[in-house]
């Protein structure tokens, strides 16, 4: 006798899921971070390898100052999609604000590199002038 997997979650909960995500979506919009992160919380247990959902709670981590979930989530966006420049741009000021500056400046310098929009360039610029204001 050979088991069947198991069924993938019905429609219903797909819907719950992408609900969830969506009201995350708005709630982080609304500058209410810790409402987004419950929101969140089924499609962070139904998606564990869904790079959107760990990009999204990394941003209510970090919006919320829970500097180390943020850290987390954003490496883990990482593992899922190396390529992704925002995750390594957010990773890096989550680094910064931890006090990780030269982390931060291997990550902001990557996200740079990869994507060199204005905001990457001015957090680079930020930490590299704290940098020196240390080594002075």
């Amino acid at each position: 006798m050979t088991s069947q997997p198991a069924p993938g979650p019905g429609p219903r909960a797909r819907n719950r899921v992408f609900e969830g995500f969506r009201r995350a979506e708005l709630l982080l919009a609304d500058r209410r971070p810790l409402d987004a992160l419950q929101a969140l919380l089924p499609a962070l247990e139904s998606q564990p390898n869904d790079a959107s959902v760990h990009l999204l709670a990394g941003r209510a981590y970090l919006d919320s100052a829970q500097l180390g979930k943020a850290e987390e989530a954003f490496v883990r966006v990482l593992e899922l999609d190396p390529a992704d420049h925002y995750a390594r741009f957010a990773l890096g000021k989550a680094l910064q604000r931890q006090g990780r500056l030269g982390e931060a400046k291997g990550q902001l310098q990557m996200a740079t590199v990869m994507d060199p929009r204005p905001e990457y360039q001015e957090a680079l610029g930020e930490v590299r002038a704290r940098i020196a204001r240390i080594t002075e």
